[in-house]
């Protein structure tokens, strides 16, 4: 793995999407069994560090494991309520960019 290399670089596909009106999940799946690896226990995919990217509390976020299915799955509460008039992404079909492009941390 490079040493810049982000979840985008070694994901098959990202999505995100509602999870009801207060709440949007990121699914993100993998091609093979290594990139899963790779990502899903690299150090920077945390609580914290996801929190950061779309100010949301730690505490707040849930990620989910799924090695059988390679894939990840990173729920947490949407910014205001789905069709509220300050909801810019109503369907919330743009949140995957930000998560595409964390920086995984080195493996050395």
């Amino acid at each position: 793995m490079s040493n810049r290399a982000t979840i985008g670089d070694l994901a098959d596909h990202i999505r995100s999407k509602n999870a009801g009106p207060f709440w949007q999940t990121i699914d993100i799946f993998f091609a093979n069994d290594e990139n899963y690896r790779t990502v899903s226990e690299n150090t920077a995919l945390n609580p914290a560090t996801i929190g950061q990217l779309y100010r949301i509390a730690p505490d707040h976020i849930h990620i989910y494991r799924l090695p059988q299915l390679r894939a990840l799955k990173i729920s947490f509460p949407r910014p205001v309520v789905q069709g509220s008039p300050s909801d810019r992404d109503m369907h919330a079909g743009q949140q995957h960019i930000p998560i595409s492009t964390l920086t995984l941390e080195s493996s050395v």
